[in-house]
């Protein structure tokens, strides 16, 4: 395809586009400049973790414990090998009542934080204990 100009002439249009291995930058971005802005972000984050870290975990803890828990989870590997080392079929029957009463306990505020209060506030039936 030709173009015309104002004395008739006929021209090949120009190629503009970049040849192969020819960039519009030929000098590039500067060494770093991408990791600059990851580094200054990590090292703020460092800082202020320094300072506030422990205070806002505890925080979470008691206001949003599910949120806490979805944290250390999204932390966990995918695949959680679990190696139970005692059975709990050689448990006396009064063993077994005690892991399971010290298990409830364990859990219990966790559960009584869940919405606003306790479990009689979430319309369920309190825990029983094992006897």
């Amino acid at each position: 395809m030709a173009d015309s100009d104002n004395s008739g002439e006929t021209r090949e249009p120009k190629d503009t586009r970049f040849k192969p291995g020819v960039s519009g930058n030929p000098a590039g971005k500067p060494k770093g400049a991408r990791t600059k802005l990851g580094e200054a972000f990590i090292e703020a984050l460092h800082e202020s973790f320094q300072k506030r870290g422990a205070a806002a975990i505890e925080k979470v803890i008691d206001d949003k414990p599910e949120q806490y828990l979805k944290v250390i989870a999204s932390l966990l590997p995918k695949d959680v090998n679990l190696n139970i080392t005692d059975d709990t079929s050689e448990m006396s029957d009064d063993e077994l009542a005690d892991r399971i009463q010290r298990l409830t306990a364990a859990v219990a505020p966790f559960l009584d934080r869940r919405v606003g209060g306790t479990a009689e506030a979430t319309g369920e039936a309190p825990a029983t204990r094992v006897h």
